[in-house]
């Protein structure tokens, strides 16, 4: 498969801080991809490298083949940056034209009306009178203008309410379908769970997770069984001390709670013991969890 960016070693200092330290990334075509941590962690430093806005302290960055902020690669690529700013005095319609010309192979205006949700009567007003919503919304028709192979979104649906939020994830996962390649940040993690095919975690400027949502909540969290007991508790507290495959067990609110590393094997035990339980039910644990174990807690990296 295509490797759209390459990312090998690469470094930022600011003064004697460093904002990314030793950062490795390939990202393949058609790829939505991730970028999860704290504030101050050196994932929105990392996109503006790629970007070509900052240069990096030390190790190179590759998009196309090319240099970051090259002619070649600029002409493939569009941006979405979480502080949108619009020119003074240029109508909607005005900018998104400007903006087209830019570019070899521009978008369609119809497309770029459609897909960022821009009515009509937006289209003849003024960019700065517009609402925060609208404005991001004209800066998604920006960031398409250039129908670009590689798209970089920091903080995309900052601003925008439920029904304009889905409607952009599902566009996002569109553009995916069609070959295009999705970069973005975000601090809603349910978003990055959702749509994200990989995610690439960032703390204190290192790269501490990279994998598929699943991959890394697996690695990372303690599965659960839990059920309504419907036997004696002191049944209950004999056959749970001699479950093998539990590490250990609680009630919460009505319900017995076994944490463990293989469900399987306690379900398994459960059946085959015919234990006189109901409403049985298995939690695999969330990406909000396995966040707050790499960066709250420093965990190990798990690459």
């Amino acid at each position: 498969m295509e490797t759209i960016i390459e990312v090998n070693n690469v470094s930022k200092a600011f003064k004697d801080k460093k904002a990314v330290d030793g950062v490795s990334i390939q990202v393949e075509k058609g790829s939505i991809v991730a970028l999860l941590g704290p504030n101050g962690a050196g994932k929105t430093t990392t996109m503006l490298m790629m970007l070509g806005l900052l240069k990096p302290t030390s190790g190179s960055i590759k998009l196309f083949g090319q240099e970051p902020g090259s002619t070649a690669a600029s002409q493939r690529i569009g941006a979405m940056l979480q502080e949108v700013s619009v020119m003074d005095r240029l109508k909607v319609k005005e900018l998104i034209e400007l903006f087209r010309s830019y570019y070899p192979n521009p978008a369609d205006t119809d497309y770029l009306k459609r897909v960022s949700g821009l009515q009509d009567r937006d289209m003849n007003r003024y960019a700065e009178k517009l609402s925060g919503g609208q404005k991001r919304s004209l800066s998604y028709a920006l960031a398409l203008s250039g129908d670009p192979d590689l798209l970089f979104f920091d903080e995309p649906t900052v601003g925008l309410d439920i029904t304009a939020r889905r409607e952009f994830w599902k566009n996002v996962k569109e553009l995916a379908a069609s070959g295009k390649t999705i970069l973005f940040s975000t601090h809603y993690l349910q978003e990055a769970d959702d749509v994200a095919h990989r995610i690439i975690l960032f703390n204190q400027g290192k790269l501490v997770a990279d994998g598929t949502p699943q991959e890394i909540k697996s690695r990372l969290l303690k599965r659960s069984v839990s059920f309504i007991p419907l036997m004696p508790e002191q049944e209950l507290n004999l056959k749970l001390n001699e479950m093998d495959f539990a590490d250990n067990h609680m009630q919460v609110d009505g319900r017995v709670v076994l944490t463990t590393d293989n469900t399987d094997h306690v379900l398994e035990s459960i059946f085959r013991h015919q234990w006189k339980v109901r409403d049985i039910q298995i939690d695999s644990g969330s990406l909000d969890e396995a966040f707050e174990q790499l960066t709250v807690h420093e965990k190990e990296s798990i690459l």
